[in-house]
């Protein structure tokens, strides 16, 4: 069975958002659509936010040829506005979001049935593996499994299973997702993570299993990188907004940090305590940075990315504080709309 099966009445809907993907959007469609497919078949509805490059070429190429894969057009560019297109496009029961940076075992979306189906959660999904194509991109998946670099959150563990806050891309039924209204469009970022608070501040569940299997090809540069967590820093700052209370106070530390490392370095110019202040302050941090860096090297055998290491937890860290402190000010202080550094693309067309 494939997913040309019952294309009357699908029993699944997969999701896909997508903007100037020409670079690899072939073989992640090929990955997507040679899915093990569950009873009933399912469709493909890929949102693509009116794309510049070879996208769209690509796209209506493979719609010629599977009559299961649907392109939708988002106007709105970003994720949230393509993904909500998507889902009140659908035709399946049960809604699975895939991305196009990610490799899926063959049976993610029976394994995804499956869960929802067994815990009855409101979303379920798997956790955040990683694979990479070069050493930087290798050592930033080292980083990315460490409780330095993230606060712990469980969908981080890769051999986690239970309960959780969050989880990576999501299954749900398409009628849970129409009760909470969808995804927030405003959100340029953590579209998925303020759904998931929504989820769970209504009592909702939202459960994740290593049977779910999918490898997550982060930013291969440190431009990147940092570009993509201060956008994530700055769009946590309307998450709390909205909700009054952040989903964890793990999400307030790095822009404490960066303020004040920020405040005593200025005041150090003025009053010799506040120098002190600056080195404790400093100074903690690097020990903290260097030490976390040779166990998590240590741990993962992988001593050989141990001189990349600090720089990377030092981008996570300052990246995010530095857009949550831009996003205080935005937000919160001048009370203006969204800066257009944080609303761009972070990741390079030609590179997963």
């Amino acid at each position: 069975m494939n997913a040309e099966t019952s294309l009357q009445s699908p029993a699944v809907s997969v999701i896909v958002p997508c903007r100037n993907e020409g670079g690899h959007i072939e073989h992640a469609l090929q990955t997507i659509l040679r899915q093990q497919a569950p009873p009933g078949g399912f469709e493909v509805l890929v949102a693509d936010g009116m794309s510049t490059d070879q996208t769209r070429v690509v796209l209506e190429r493979f719609a010629a040829n599977h009559p299961s894969l649907k392109v939708i057009d988002n106007p709105g560019k970003f994720v949230s506005p393509g993904l909500n297109l998507a889902i009140r496009a659908a035709r399946g029961e049960i809604i699975v979001r895939m991305d196009l940076h990610t490799e899926y075992a063959p049976d993610y979306i029976l394994e995804c049935i499956s869960t929802l189906k067994r815990t009855g959660a409101d979303n379920v999904g798997g956790p955040a593996r990683t694979r990479s194509k070069s050493y930087l991109q290798a050592a930033i998946c080292t980083a990315y499994h460490s409780a330095f670099s993230c606060g712990g959150a469980a969908f981080h563990n890769p051999d986690y299973e239970g309960y959780v806050d969050t989880v990576t891309y999501g299954c749900w039924k398409k009628s849970t997702l129409e009760r909470l209204g969808c995804f927030d469009e405003e959100l340029v970022r953590n579209q998925d993570d303020e759904l998931n608070l929504r989820i769970t501040r209504s009592g909702g569940k939202i459960w994740q299993t290593p049977r779910i299997q999918s490898w997550y090809y982060p930013r291969a540069s440190m431009t990147a990188l940092f570009n993509q967590y201060a956008q994530y820093g700055y769009w946590k700052v309307r998450v709390i907004q909205k909700h009054k209370l952040p989903a964890s106070w793990r999400h307030l530390v790095p822009g404490a940090f960066v303020a004040a490392l920020a405040l005593t370095s200025v005041l150090s110019l003025f009053a010799h305590p506040f120098r002190f202040a600056f080195l404790l302050v400093a100074g903690s941090y690097i020990g903290a940075n260097l030490l976390a860096s040779l166990v998590t090297c240590r741990r993962s055998a992988h001593l050989k990315y141990l001189p990349m290491m600090p720089l990377i937890f030092a981008s996570y860290h300052v990246s995010y504080g530095y857009g949550f402190l831009r996003g205080l000010l935005d937000f919160g202080l001048l009370r203006r709309g969204s800066s257009a550094g944080f609303t761009r693309l972070t990741r390079s067309r030609t590179v997963s």
